[in-house]
C-alpha cells in the first residue's frame, strides 16, 4: 500500500455508500472521493444546513456526482432508527458504510438517551446504525463496514463496569475509551460475520493527526486557551490535511484485499503519510472484552444483531 492515494481508488460505479459526519473534514473528503469514482453517496449528517451545503460542494467539485443528504443524529437513537428506516424504504442494498462521525474531548454531557456523550455518539450511535443497516449489508456481495477510530484509543481501555463514566470523568480518557470501543466493535463484528460465513468485511481506520474541525472545536468548547493554542500550533506544523487524513479510510473502504479486523492509518509514526498497517493497543483484540461490550451495547441501544447469532 506504499504511496497509495486517492487516484488508486477503484471504480465505484453502481455502489451505494453511507458516510456519517460527511459535512466536513475527513467525512466530507471521503464522500467526495467516493462520488468522484462513481458511487452513489448518502451524506448522513446531524445538521441539515451543513449537510445540504456539503452536497452542493460535492456537486461543484465533482460534476455529475450522485450525492444526497440524509438527517442523522448519532446522539439520538430515535434519529438513528428513522435514518435506517428511511434508507430501507429507498434502497435494498448497501455496499459501504463508513462510521466516521464523532466528537472529541468534550465537557461531560449526555446524549438524548442519557449516555455519556462521547461513548454515546462515537460508539453506541454507530453500533445501532450498523445493526439496523445490517440486512442491507448482508444482502450486498462484497459489502464493507469501516469504523473510523483514532491513535488516541491507546490512552484508555474501556471500563465495562462504567461505560458511561458515571464514577469519574476525564474528557480525554472518555474519548480514548470511545475510540477503543470502535476497535473492539470491529473486532467482534468481524468475528461474528466470519462465524455465519458472511463475506462482509468489517475494518477500521484512523486519520493520524489531521487538521480538521474536530481538532480545534474540543479545546475551544472547554474554554482553555492554552489547549486551543497548542492544537492550533500542532495543526499548523504537524498535522496533515483532511485530504491526506481521509486516505486510510478510503483505503480500508475500497482497496482490494483489505482483511477483516484490519486497522489502517498513516505510515509515518501513525501521524501522517500514506496508508499503512497501524499499531493498535492489545486490549482492542481481546475477544472477551469485545463480546462483553457487544452484549452491553445491545442492551443499552435495544438493537440486536439477530442475523449474526449462531
Amino acid at each position: 500500500m506504499s504511496g497509495w492515494n486517492a487516484h488508486d481508488i477503484p471504480d465505484q460505479s453502481g455502489r451505494t455508500v453511507v458516510v456519517t459526519g460527511a459535512n466536513s473534514g475527513i467525512g466530507y473528503v471521503t464522500a467526495r472521493e467516493l462520488a468522484r469514482r462513481g458511487a452513489r453517496v448518502v451524506l448522513a449528517c446531524r445538521s441539515e444546513s451543513r449537510g445540504t451545503e456539503a452536497v452542493d460542494r460535492v456537486a461543484v467539485e465533482v460534476p455529475g456526482a450522485e450525492a444526497e443528504f440524509a438527517p442523522l443524529d448519532l446522539g439520538d437513537l430515535d434519529s438513528v432508527r428513522e435514518f435506517a428506516a428511511a434508507y430501507g424504504r429507498r434502497y435494498e442494498r448497501l455496499d459501504l458504510l463508513v462510521d466516521n462521525a464523532g466528537v472529541m474531548a468534550l465537557p461531560q454531557g449526555r446524549t438524548a438517551d442519557g449516555f455519556e456523550t462521547q461513548f454515546g455518539v462515537n460508539h453506541l450511535g454507530h453500533f445501532a446504525l450498523t445493526g439496523l443497516l445490517l440486512p442491507a449489508l448482508l444482502a450486498t456481495p462484497g459489502a464493507r463496514v469501516v469504523s473510523v477510530s483514532s491513535f488516541v484509543h491507546a490512552l484508555a481501555n474501556i471500563d465495562i463496569n462504567d461505560l458511561n463514566s458515571e464514577r469519574s470523568y476525564g474528557r480525554w480518557t472518555a474519548y480514548g475509551r470511545s475510540k477503543t470501543a470502535n476497535l473492539l466493535f470491529v473486532h467482534e463484528l468481524a468475528r461474528r460475520l466470519a462465524a455465519v460465513g458472511s463475506d462482509v468485511v468489517a475494518a477500521a481506520a484512523h486519520p493520524g493527526y489531521a487538521a480538521t474541525n474536530l481538532m480545534t472545536v474540543a479545546p475551544r468548547m472547554r474554554g482553555r486557551k492554552g489547549s486551543e493554542r497548542f492544537m492550533e500550533i500542532g495543526s499548523r506544523f504537524v498535522a496533515q490535511s483532511a485530504e491526506a487524513g481521509a486516505l486510510p479510510t478510503l483505503y480500508a473502504a475500497t482497496a482490494p484485499g483489505v482483511r477483516p479486523d484490519s486497522f489502517t492509518g498513516p505510515s509515518i509514526l501513525g501521524l501522517r503519510g500514506s496508508p499503512a498497517k497501524s499499531r493498535r493497543a492489545r486490549w482492542t483484540l481481546n475477544d472477551r472484552a469485545g463480546q462483553r461490550l457487544w452484549e452491553e451495547s445491545e442492551r443499552l441501544t435495544g438493537v440486536t444483531y439477530d442475523a449474526l447469532k449462531v
